[in-house]
């Protein structure tokens, strides 16, 4: 296993089409914001598949990963976030509320910004299943951003110590929640953002 902080970047998602978003975004030669040295892993989506895959990833001894960026589509959860903003969180809460803090992510945000991208920082929570409804209204009362399936249960299988971070595509909201006619057309502007991300957040090395 390496040494935290020391392997390459290991850019982690769910989906397949996330992986494709990150695949078609992330530059094809080397360049010297460290883009190159990403791994991309897609890790399939929900909790145990996330996971299963990450522990698998840190258990290559010297081939090991440095760090975790998990990234992909999410829901808001509150309003004022529409699809294609992006969420990059300042911790990420379990399914039973507990918390995991992230570092500062400042040189992240600003260049996300720089790209004319969204920005919002908070709180995200991993859930188990879809959230909907009265459900992502508590959640938003407590404080929270944006929910995934997958992120608590990625950086719970981490060794201690190791940098990571998470950031989220807003695919839907309260106001258009998934499996809405609009969906495909809110679907396609986030890949087309996180696409877009792809280099950022390949480049990404920890404060």
């Amino acid at each position: 296993m390496s040494t935290p902080g020391t392997g390459p970047l290991l850019l982690a998602c769910a989906l397949p089409a996330e992986r494709w978003a990150l695949s078609r975004g992330l530059p094809r030669t080397p360049s010297a914001g460290g883009g190159a040295d990403a791994r991309v892993l897609c890790t399939g989506m929900g909790p145990e598949r996330s996971g299963r895959s990450v522990s698998r990833a840190w258990a290559q001894g010297a081939c090991a990963p440095g760090a975790l960026l998990f990234t992909g589509f999410g829901a808001a959860a509150g309003p004022g976030i529409s699809p294609g903003d992006v969420v990059v969180a300042t911790e990420v809460r379990d399914a039973e509320g507990e918390p995991t803090a992230l570092p500062p992510g400042g040189a992240l945000i600003d260049a996300l910004v720089r790209l004319g991208l969204t920005v919002h920082t908070g709180p995200l929570h991993t859930s188990a299943r879809v959230v909907t409804g009265a459900q992502r209204a508590a959640l938003h009362r407590d404080g929270v951003l944006c929910v995934d399936m997958e992120t608590a249960s990625a950086l719970r299988s981490l060794p201690p110590g190791t940098p990571a971070a998470a950031v989220r595509v807003v695919v839907d909201t309260p106001e258009r929640e998934l499996l809405r006619p609009s969906t495909l057309v809110h679907g396609l502007r986030a890949w087309r953002v996180l696409r877009a991300a792809a280099p950022v957040l390949a480049a990404w090395k920890p404060q």
